[in-house]
């Protein structure tokens, strides 16, 4: 497989953001967002994933933590797209469950080109430090939707905020590392259709 690398930059009135991502990575990253604890999620799901990324975003902060969470994982999903390219000779589904002391998340996969999320998370508090917990929804959403692959999320067993956070960004990460394996029995796209 070539280089499986993508890089996007998006700016708004209320984000700036770039993000590079390589889908065969190490693991290493540098985040920024400007939000210590959803930095700390990113840097899971890279770490688990065995994804190198890169983000920096500018946000509007002042505001809430919306458009910059909403809006990076617009930007994510993006660039994972661009990563996969046409997405031939990838496994395509992948999926982790993912135990974090007392939780357990599940993440499911389809790399379809048909977006779709299934969240089921409810989290015991609104906030763990500047983030929102509602934003991690739609975060999902918006990575789900830009890189037109089908999400399944949910935690099985719930506890402590922190913990189910972590473990739906690790199990998505794993998820996502299985999805985007190469199967070397298939050199085209799995697809009965003949693309994805």
């Amino acid at each position: 497989m070539e280089k499986r690398i993508g890089n996007c930059i998006r700016k708004t009135k209320e984000t700036d953001i770039a993000i590079t991502i390589n889908l065969d990575g190490q693991g290493k990253n540098q985040i920024d967002t400007g939000i210590p604890f959803f930095d700390h999620m990113l840097n899971g799901f890279a770490r688990h994933g065995l994804f190198d990324l890169d983000v920096k975003v500018v946000g509007d902060l002042e505001v809430d933590c919306h458009h910059t969470v909403e809006d990076t994982g617009i930007v994510l999903g993006q660039a994972i797209a661009e990563a996969l390219g046409d997405k031939a000779g990838i496994k395509r589904y992948g999926s982790f469950l993912l135990p974090m002391d007392e939780t357990l998340a599940l993440c499911a996969i389809d790399l379809s080109g048909r977006p779709y999320l299934n969240f089921q998370a409810e989290f015991p508090t609104e906030h763990i430090g500047g983030l929102d917990t509602e934003m991690i929804k739609e975060f999902f959403y918006a990575v789900s939707y830009s890189a037109a692959m089908n999400l399944h999320l949910k935690i099985m067993d719930d506890g402590n905020s922190h913990h189910m956070a972590e473990a739906l960004f690790k199990a998505f990460g794993k998820a996502l590392d299985a999805a985007t394996m190469e199967e070397p029995r298939m050199k085209d796209v799995w697809s009965t259709k003949g693309s994805l």
